[in-house]
């Protein structure tokens, strides 16, 4: 899906994967020098894809059977002029299985795209939600 390929399916697929079952299948959508960015308290970020996809098995174990439900999409490119860049901003949710808990999370994500690569992720999400759905119920 590299080179041709229109920055809004490269956003999509890149979304795919990672509600897919093989991390490198995300890998492979990412620019070597991919920066992935968070805006949530929880969040983690980090540089390069070799970063990138070392985290990412971790990922995958610790939200087993998850996937991003996207709500909308918008397109736009880079304030730059780059005719090969595109800006892809993804309103989602975000549903996995943490614990017993199945989660639901509202996030929007910006994925920058030039010539057919992920070259950033800007992922912002509910971390207070999270939290909220994954904290032990306590009875009286």
């Amino acid at each position: 899906m590299k080179s041709g390929a229109d920055a809004h399916s490269v956003a999509l697929a890149y979304l795919d994967a990672l509600g897919g079952s093989d991390p490198s299948a995300v890998s492979q959508l990412v620019a070597t020098d991919f920066r992935n960015e968070h805006h949530a308290a929880l969040g983690s970020g980090c540089f390069g894809r070799e970063e990138y996809s070392r985290r990412l098995p971790k990922f995958f174990a610790a939200f087993p059977n998850r996937n991003y439900d996207v709500i909308e999409t918008s397109i736009g490119s880079l304030v730059d002029g780059d005719p090969t860049a595109s800006e892809i901003i993804v309103n989602y949710r975000f549903g996995a299985d943490v614990d017993d808990v199945r989660i639901d999370i509202p996030g929007v994500m910006w994925i920058s795209v030039r010539d057919g690569e992920v070259t950033r992720r800007l992922d912002c999400w509910d971390s207070m939600k999270f939290q909220q759905q994954t904290a032990p119920t306590t009875s009286t």
